[in-house]
């Protein structure tokens, strides 16, 4: 998951909507439950989230995290396709007649190095496609966990077929964090090769209290648009600068006015976010370079609003290569984009009660907009279904309570952060039960949910 910010206050709206919601017919039920994962299910799992995290894989090249996920699903009885768009994995579970169910776990780790202290922890080393070096590798957004919560819920679901029927259809998923992995599976056929699911369900480990799980119907996850910009100048020596045309400085104006154009563009109700994450000049200290590069991030929830923030972007961008004297205009290139993530009214409702039925109430919040993105929705586009993503929390409870009592949660660790490591108990167990929940509301109606633990 790519992510700016993922903490803030509960929105009222989300509230508001989940409360009124109508409760679901199959809630009155009395259900005859899938099983939870026993004991020694889970200490399977640690293991495997272990050896996962200790051996992390960048962005479409998950091809030993592939192969654990490919045979674990035949070991199960799945029919499985390998090498779905690169090294996506697909298993399909045919269990008579009834729904299709996706259920979805991302699998690419980050190029970064670890520093949790972990005796688990990474220290594999690869190499970055986008900049060509030698970088670490860690799983510090949780997908780890997404995919050995998915193996956990596949096993269940094929050792008790007696209590569901449809299909389940179980994706692993290469390269979220860069964007392309689930359009790479679309581009590969998913659509014609697959069934065609009822639902398409995922779900994301995040820092809040472990146990917790939060879901909000509408927009939940922010569009995001990556793009660089080479603005060029008239390299020089260092001495000489008035013979040149620097686009260091350039690039230094350039920065300073982009972050003005959420602070006195965007109107306060209007959520935006202007990042300028990367910016690379030069080779010496007496060089004047003749191009200078940086790289931007802009998360939206609006159409409109995403539009005025690009245009605000290239109009910056062309003014100060203009001020400056630039011998030619800059260049704006796409990097990468993600959809915006909406939950599908209906369909939330179905799964918040659900989880409800499952964990307890007290365990189901309603979750706010997180400036964070996902591709996720690119398989219930592609189909044109309705999908559903929530939120399942991984920090020790006691420490995010002491955190929130001193005011201190942004100092937590969170995705994507070196020091980021969800704990497994109960967190583990946690995401296992709420897959099976939400697929159990189509596979099983009337079986959303067990005793909770």
């Amino acid at each position: 998951m790519v992510i700016d910010k993922l903490y803030g206050r509960l929105a009222l709206a989300s509230f508001l909507s989940l409360s009124i919601l109508p409760i679901p017919a199959f809630a009155q039920a009395d259900p005859k439950a899938l099983p939870g994962p026993t004991d020694a299910q889970l200490m399977k799992l640690k293991g495997i989230y272990e050896d996962l995290h200790a051996n992390p894989e960048l962005s479409m090249q998950e091809k030993r995290t592939a192969g654990i996920a490919a045979k674990w699903l035949k070991d199960q009885g799945f029919e499985v396709t390998e090498g779905v768009g690169g090294t996506g994995v697909v298993g399909i579970l045919r269990n008579g007649d009834g729904p299709t169910v996706l259920l979805r776990a991302d699998m690419d780790a980050l190029p970064m190095k670890e520093n949790t202290g972990l005796p688990y922890a990474s220290t594999r080393k690869g190499t970055d496609p986008a900049s060509g070096r030698e970088t670490a590798i860690a799983h510090s957004c949780g997908h780890d966990l997404h995919v050995t919560w998915l193996m956990g819920a596949t096993q269940i679901l094929a050792a008790n077929k007696d209590r569901w029927h449809g299909t389940v259809m179980a994706v692993f998923q290469p390269g979220e964090e860069i964007g392309e992995g689930a359009k790479a599976m679309v581009d590969d056929g998913m659509v014609k090769r697959f069934p065609k699911p009822i639902v398409t369900l995922g779900q994301h480990v995040l820092p809040f209290p472990a146990g917790q799980v939060r879901i909000a119907s509408g927009p939940v996850l922010s569009r995001s648009d990556s793009l660089k910009v080479t603005l060029y100048g008239r390299g020089g020596h260092g001495s000489g600068p008035e013979s040149t045309v620097d686009p260091v400085v350039m690039a230094a104006a350039t920065v300073m006015r982009l972050q003005t154009i959420v602070s006195r563009e965007v109107s306060m109700s209007d959520g935006a976010v202007v990042t300028v994450g990367s910016m690379q000049a030069g080779s010496s200290a007496n060089i004047i370079p003749d191009e200078a590069q940086l790289q931007l991030n802009v998360r939206t929830y609006d159409d409109g609003v995403r539009d005025k923030v690009l245009a605000s972007i290239k109009r910056v961008v062309d003014g100060e290569a203009a001020i400056s004297g630039a011998p030619k205009p800059p260049l704006l290139t796409m990097l990468g984009q993600f959809p915006l993530t909406v939950n599908d009214e209906d369909a939330t409702a179905e799964v918040t009660e659900a989880l409800k039925q499952r964990l307890g109430a007290e365990r189901v919040v309603p979750a706010s907009s997180a400036n964070a993105s996902e591709d996720f929705t690119v398989f219930a586009r592609a189909w044109d279904v309705p999908s559903v993503f929530w939120f399942v929390g991984g920090t020790d409870p006691k420490q995010y309570a002491d955190a929130a009592k001193a005011g201190t949660l942004n100092e937590l660790p969170s995705n994507h952060s070196p020091e980021y490591a969800p704990v497994l108990t109960p967190t583990l167990r946690t995401g296992v039960e709420t897959m099976l929940a939400a697929a159990g509301r189509w596979l099983a109606p009337g079986t959303a949910g067990s005793q909770a633990r």
